[in-house]
Order: structure tokens, then C-alpha cells, then sequence
């Protein structure tokens, strides 16, 4: 004699696995595939990635959010933080909401909405590009090819004219725990918590961020709050983060009683109130000095920064993700028990 099974568990069960393969394929699908970059052949994947158009809409809107006076020009900072997010994410949620609405999300519907569902997902999440260009740069840097090294320390938003091998390998490793924040984590746990519709919309706030979120006198106003915005999505995970750099450290049997340490003597010394944790942690568990000219200094120089650690923190990297994820499922299983955020 079986049991009649509980709708309700079995609707909750599906909604949870669900989740997670979502977020698992969307993983798998970027290490496959990767992300398109400005040198790629097919400049029109690149042209049309939803972070680029963001970038692109961005800066198109951001004129008309001017004002002379400093006040006004803040207030419409928020307006314009507000559009951009809300352009990109209202219409992946009504696209999304109406195919489990009208289609149904125990019949085919369930597995269109997984499938775009992955494919937007993938598109917040960028892992396989950096990978490829963190080990060029070391494999560059290992032959004293510097000229080939720094094509691949630009997205440090630094000059690497006159970088040498370890200050190319300090900007590469600086970005790539700076990255594993905005191009990884965070989307991954907005997706967690509040579905594709989170993490696309972390994803416009993260581009807003990029594009007007600097203290200059051109942005200074209509900047603050996207600038301030992406503090504050990311000031947990930042935090969570450099602790599991340290148990990953301590997985891969690296100085994690250093990372610890270094990550919370230096963390502060960034202009960022957030990425400094990270940053910090990576350099006290490869036990070497990460320093931006003239901004920062992290970490002690107990071991030379040959391009070797930039392997060795791809690998705190990778192991610091799986963690993450290990902990999104288990945020899926709390949030989907809850709500089925779209």
C-alpha cells in the first residue's frame, strides 16, 4: 500500500531541484562556452551581452541625469541608478512570470523557463574568460614575455606600460579576487535568494557601479548611489567570501593561519570597503605582497610573486567557489521552501 504523496512537498521539491540545476548548468555552461571579449571574432556576441548593453545604456541615459546643482543631480543619481535596473531586470521577470503563468510550470513550461532561465544565468556569470587570460599571463610571465603579460593585466584598471612580471602578476591576482565577487559569487547567491531576475539585476547594479561609481567631478553626484548600492549588496559577500578563501587555503593545505591575518590586518588599506577582504585573503595565503603604485600595499613579500601564484590563486579561486555554491543549494532549499522567486 503506498502513501498519497503531499502536493505540496512534491511542489517545493521540484521547485528546489529545479534551482539548483539551473544554477549548476549555468556554471557548466560558462566553462564550456565561456564569454565573448572585444578581440573575439564574432564582435556582435560581445556587442550584445547584457553586461556590454547595460555599459552601453548606461552611458547613452547618463547625460540627461545632469543637474547643476549638486542636490538635484544626486536625487536624479537614484532615478538613474533605478532605470537602468529596472529596464533589464522588469522584462526577465515578465518574461519568466508569464511562461509559468500562461504556460504552466508543470508542463513544457517548466522546461522553457529552466532553459532561458539557464541561459541568462550564465550570462551574469563570467569564469572561463578570466581563467583563460590568468593563464596566459602566467604562462607569459614565466617565459619573461612581458609585452604578451600585460594584455592580460588591463582589466585591472591600471596602466601596465611600465608594469614588470611581478606587478603584472600582483594586478591579475588583485583582479581575480576582486572579480570573484562581482563575476561569481554575488550573482550566483542573488540568484539563490531571488531568482534570474536577482541576478540580473545585481548584474545592473554591478555595471552602474563600473560605469558612474567613481568619486570624480563628472560622476561625484549622479554615481553615488549606484556606487553606494554596490557596497551594500556586496558587504556580506565580500565578508563570507575571504572566510572561505581561507578554509579553501586550508583545503589546498596554502597558509591559511596568514590569510586570516593579513586579511584582517590589510583589508581596510583599499579605496574599496569591500574587495580589500578578499584581496587581503588571497595574498596572506600565497604569502606574498600584492600592491597597486601609489593605493595600496597587502600582504608581506615571505615568498616571491613569480607567475606561478597566479596559478596557485586560480586554484583558491575554484576551490572557493564550489563552496559557494555548496552554500547557494543550500540557500535554495531554504528560499524555494518559502517563496519561488522568478
Amino acid at each position: 500500500m503506498s502513501l498519497p504523496l503531499n502536493p505540496w512537498l512534491v511542489q517545493n521539491t521540484t521547485n528546489i531541484l529545479v534551482a539548483i540545476v539551473m544554477l549548476v548548468l549555468a556554471v557548466a555552461l560558462d566553462l564550456i562556452l565561456g564569454d565573448p571579449s572585444p578581440n573575439y571574432p564574432d564582435r556582435l556576441a560581445f556587442k550584445l551581452h547584457p553586461t556590454v548593453l547595460m555599459g552601453k545604456f548606461t552611458g547613452k541615459i547618463e547625460p540627461y541625469f545632469k543637474n547643476p546643482d549638486p542636490k538635484i543631480e544626486k536625487f536624479l543619481g537614484v532615478l538613474l541608478g533605478l532605470t537602468v535596473i529596472a529596464v533589464f531586470s522588469i522584462p526577465v521577470f515578465f518574461v519568466l512570470w508569464l511562461i509559468v503563468t500562461y504556460v504552466g510550470f508543470w508542463s513544457i513550461g517548466l522546461f522553457i523557463y529552466a532553459f532561458l532561465g539557464i541561459i541568462i544565468l550564465k550570462m551574469t556569470i563570467c569564469i572561463k574568460l578570466e581563467t583563460d587570460w590568468a593563464k596566459a599571463a602566467a604562462k607569459a610571465i614565466a617565459v619573461d614575455d612581458l609585452d604578451e603579460a600585460k594584455k592580460y593585466s588591463h582589466f585591472s584598471r591600471r596602466d601596465s606600460k611600465n608594469l614588470n612580471g611581478s606587478q603584472i602578476s600582483s594586478a591579475v591576482i588583485e583582479s581575480m579576487a576582486e572579480n570573484l565577487i562581482d563575476f561569481k559569487l554575488s550573482p550566483m547567491m542573488s540568484f539563490a535568494l531571488f531568482g534570474v531576475t536577482g541576478a540580473i539585476a545585481f548584474r545592473a547594479i554591478n555595471t552602474l557601479d563600473g560605469m558612474v561609481g567613481f568619486k570624480d567631478k563628472a560622476h561625484i553626484n549622479t554615481g553615488w548611489f549606484s556606487a553606494n548600492l554596490d557596497t551594500v549588496v556586496n558587504y556580506i559577500p565580500t565578508r563570507l567570501t575571504a572566510l572561505l578563501m581561507i578554509v579553501a587555503a586550508a583545503i589546498l593545505r596554502m597558509d591559511a593561519k596568514n590569510a586570516w591575518k593579513i586579511a584582517y590586518r590589510d583589508h581596510k588599506k583599499t579605496p574599496s570597503r569591500n574587495h580589500g577582504w578578499p584581496m587581503a585573503a588571497v595574498a596572506g595565503a600565497l604569502r606574498v605582497q600584492l600592491e597597486k603604485p601609489g593605493q595600496y600595499i597587502l600582504g608581506d613579500p615571505l615568498e616571491p610573486l613569480t607567475g606561478d601564484k597566479i596559478i596557485s590563486a586560480l586554484r583558491i579561486r575554484d576551490v572557493t567557489i564550489v563552496l559557494w555554491a555548496l552554500l547557494c543549494v543550500l540557500v535554495i532549499v531554504i528560499t524555494r521552501t518559502l517563496f519561488v522567486p522568478i
